[in-house]
């Protein structure tokens, strides 16, 4: 676990913290249909130039990520405090459970 002090030099540095604070299941699946709800938001707005997509694109990604910490995993988003290598960690767990590495 990190301590409030803990910086991360490198996201490799980041990411095995990042999976550790995402252990649990309910929380890797509500990730994962965020992500794809947001995937998915931003394809349709590609197509339609809808802008109440873009607004739904963060919603979708954040609203069932932060369910899963809250109520499942019962932690604080890794977001509020690293902002920058969240975002990228939810993409590289999302691709690490569409190949098989990690399970939901």
């Amino acid at each position: 676990m990190a301590s409030d002090a803990q910086q991360f030099e490198t996201f490799d540095d980041f990411y095995p913290f990042y999976l550790s604070e995402h252990s649990d299941r309910t929380c890797r699946r509500l990730h994962f249909v965020g992500s794809t709800l947001s995937l998915m938001l931003l394809v349709y707005f590609l197509i339609s130039f809808n802008p109440w997509a873009l607004l739904g694109i963060p919603l979708a990604g954040y609203g069932f990520a932060w369910v899963g910490h809250f109520f499942f995993e019962k932690n604080r988003p890794a977001t509020f405090k690293y902002p920058l290598y969240s975002f990228i960690g939810d993409w590289v767990m999302y691709r690490d459970i569409v190949v098989g590495k990690i399970k939901i």
